[in-house]
């Protein structure tokens, strides 16, 4: 009275989904309670007018989607590791809460796509302006040089010989400001990103799949236990 071969595969992918899950969840929440409690970005929010700003905003932005990912996956992973319909119902739930958003959120960064691609390059300002300001935050910085070096541009003006932030800048002679690239880049690639998070979407559906399928073996090995006990006893 065990799962069968189709409730043991969704078992392991829902524990692989878990993993990667969680991977990034954790990433997410690292970084932003670095940039939330970093001493060099600690005083922004807790002046009050700057509490609607892009970086203000896009920290909290990371704090609460890492944090909603890891309920979710601590939710999913007990539910599958153990077994148990009632933490897989929940998981379910938050899944379908989920797909949802993103799908949402896709539709609207692509009709959106000026006014999101501008905010993010307000974002970038935001943390570019610390970062100068800051003597250097590590946390900062290793963000600053993932994004110059995934976009190819260095700063806000573009020359490295010039820019303040030289050292988080590509090896290679670089001409464009990040601002501008940031905001043409997700102009032109609107459909792209709203493919990515559709495509989320999607995974998020097959793993509700999965768990939908593996609550329905749980279910009939329960109900094959009870009636095993039901004729012996």
């Amino acid at each position: 009275m065990a799962l069968d071969g189709c409730g043991i595969v969704c078992k392991y992918i829902l524990v692989l989904f878990n993993l990667i899950f969680a991977i990034v969840g954790f990433a997410f929440l690292g970084l932003g309670l670095w940039l939330r409690f970093s001493e060099n970005t600690r005083g922004i929010f807790e002046i009050q007018s700057l509490n609607s700003s892009a970086f203000v905003m896009g920290v909290t932005v990371l704090i609460t989607l890492g944090s909603v990912m890891l309920i979710v996956v601590a939710f999913g992973d007990y539910g599958a590791c153990n077994e148990k319909r009632c933490s897989l119902v929940v998981f379910s739930v938050l899944l379908v809460i989920l797909a949802v958003a993103e799908v949402l959120c896709g539709l609207l960064a692509y009709t959106q796509r000026n006014a999101v691609g501008n905010s993010i390059a307000e974002f970038y300002v935001s943390m570019y302006a610390l970062y100068v300001k800051g003597n250097g935050d590590p946390a900062i910085g290793v963000t600053l040089t993932f994004i110059h070096n995934l976009l190819g541009c260095c700063g806000v003006t573009g020359f490295k010989l010039i820019e303040l932030a030289q050292q988080t800048c590509p090896q290679a002679y670089i001409s464009s400001s990040c601002p501008g690239v940031i905001s043409n880049v997700f102009d032109s690639n609107a459909s792209l990103v709203m493919s990515i998070f559709l495509g989320t979407g999607a995974l998020l559906i097959t793993a509700l799949v999965c768990a939908g399928i593996l609550l329905r073996q749980i279910k009939r090995v329960n109900e094959e236990i009870s009636k095993y006990y039901s004729a012996v006893y």
